[in-house]
């Protein structure tokens, strides 16, 4: 039996992600209702160029009372996240949201007490996973037993800062959570799904302003070690990513396991391979290149099922909320660091 048309809508175009979030949704063949932003969000005018066929409403509760529509996606300033993801569940809408979905250990216990509330789903689409077909066909490799048991990973997660597209906000770390529980949360999602653990913990977290003192609500660098019951890992986050490089960064993930090891470099092979996704297996028998061109992409099939069926295949709630609470706990964790630090150059 054929599923209905999934209906949707977007509010908050304060982050660029939009554009892929209502795109991806447009592929699968969803429909957009409307969207709901505010004047002065700087992807307004790029969204109603790219989707003219969308209509903007004035009011939010336009969208959230429309009974046709099972899902918000949001790219709101992060901070105004949790509410948004609230008022839409307590509407009856599913709510899917670009990274961070929260900012605060309040929100997250708020967002947490409502979805269980309503039974609506929450989730975030952390890109670096769920949009890149290398880390698809990685995570086919890990199941099948390519490389035996994950033992470790070490991610590396530079950015560009592109300075002339940011608003105020993304200089407030208060509006964005900060380092690590920004770009930070998909090295987080990453390490628990390689891993296959359920829980972790944080054994050191850094954050630093290391070449932006102009901007002092700018994180530029974080870094994390982590361990659960069966693996370890590291990761380091920036934006430092240099003008010369013809992405936006060279993110990369090396998976460690018992019989065998996977390298990716996601987005670039640096003087190397031309386009993405380029994936390195090395196990007993050789070191192999693995095209990844024809793996699946699964989020958004995978979300449209879920709200249908009521069912958590694209990600559960359980990973969802625990990589929220990594995330702001290695960022506690950092800013007390620092706080050390500055307290002992005094």
């Amino acid at each position: 039996m054929s599923q209905p048309v999934l209906k949707f809508a977007a509010i908050g175009l304060d982050h660029r992600h939009i554009y892929d979030q209502v795109t991806s949704l447009l592929d699968i063949g969803a429909e957009c209702v409307g969207f709901w932003s505010r004047d002065e969000a700087m992807p307004l005018q790029g969204f109603m160029e790219k989707f003219p066929h969308i209509p903007r409403v004035k009011e939010r509760a336009q969208l959230l009372e429309d009974d046709s529509i099972h899902l918000i996606t949001c790219a709101a300033i992060p901070n105004e996240r949790a509410d948004l993801a609230i008022e839409a569940m307590r509407h009856g809408k599913d709510f899917m949201v670009d990274k961070p979905g929260l900012t605060t250990f309040e929100q997250l216990d708020a967002v947490r007490k409502v979805q269980k509330e309503t039974g609506r789903i929450f989730s975030i689409d952390f890109t670096e996973r769920f949009e890149v077909r290398s880390t698809t066909r990685a995570g086919e490799l890990v199941k099948a037993g390519a490389i035996g048991q994950v033992v470790h990973t070490a991610g590396l997660g530079p950015h560009r800062l592109n300075r002339h597209l940011r608003p105020q906000w993304f200089f407030d770390k208060q509006a964005y959570g900060g380092i690590l529980v920004d770009i930070g949360s998909h090295q987080f999602d990453q390490f628990l799904y390689f891993t296959d653990s359920s829980d972790a913990r944080i054994t050191a977290a850094r954050v630093a302003n290391r070449a932006h003192p102009a901007d002092t609500g700018l994180e530029d660098l974080g870094e994390v070690m982590i361990e659960s019951d069966n693996a370890s890992g590291y990761f380091r986050v920036d934006w430092f990513t240099p003008d010369g490089l013809n992405t936006w960064g060279d993110g990369r993930l090396t998976i460690v396991g018992t019989e065998g090891t996977i390298e990716l470099r996601k987005y670039v092979d640096v003087a190397g391979r031309p386009g993405i996704d380029h994936l390195f297996l090395t196990d007993k028998k050789s070191s192999r290149y693995i095209d990844c061109s024809d793996a699946e992409l699964t989020y958004y099939p995978k979300l449209r099922d879920d709200i249908f069926n009521r069912t958590e295949t694209a990600m559960t709630h359980d990973h969802c909320f625990k990589v929220c609470e990594l995330s702001l706990t290695a960022q506690a964790m950092g800013w007390e660091q620092q706080a050390r630090s500055l307290q002992a150059k005094q």
